[in-house]
């Protein structure tokens, strides 16, 4: 049997903590007070102004509890409000405050040097073939 640590997910995983973790850094070292789960939510927001929180869930692959915690903590810190939804009694609108667009702003400026920080030395071709063979992966997976 092979090694975990020499499987290909074990290698996509430490992928996927490595570049959160240094976004997370980066993001604080620039002076942001925001997490990445954070930044994505606002982000998913702003793009999205009349998804309903599962919605946005859907969107940044986390559970409904996760969603609820980090959005209290966004309107906490006045990043983000939240009103009745007009014509849902049970649902939600989510509004980026002053705060909440000149912070994304400000990261949607730095972020593409985060990703080309973290793409050095790949040739395009590599990304493209890891794109696609991420998206076979995801639609095998759906399959099952």
């Amino acid at each position: 049997m092979q090694k975990i640590s020499n499987t290909f997910f074990y290698q996509l995983e430490k992928t996927v903590k490595t570049y959160r973790q240094y976004f997370q850094a980066q993001m604080k070292t620039h002076g942001f007070d925001i997490t990445l789960d954070q930044w994505l939510i606002l982000n998913t927001i702003l793009d999205y102004p009349n998804a309903s929180q599962t919605e946005i869930a859907e969107k940044v692959f986390k559970d409904k509890a996760s969603i609820t915690r980090i959005i209290e903590l966004l309107i906490k810190n006045e990043y983000l409000t939240r009103e009745g939804h007009p014509t849902h009694g049970r649902m939600f609108q989510f509004q980026l405050t002053p705060k909440g667009l000149k912070t994304i702003e400000q990261l949607n400026q730095l972020v593409p040097k985060f990703r080309e920080n973290a793409l050095a030395g790949t040739a395009s071709e590599n990304i493209e073939v890891s794109q696609s063979l991420m998206q076979i992966i995801v639609e095998n997976c759906k399959r099952e």
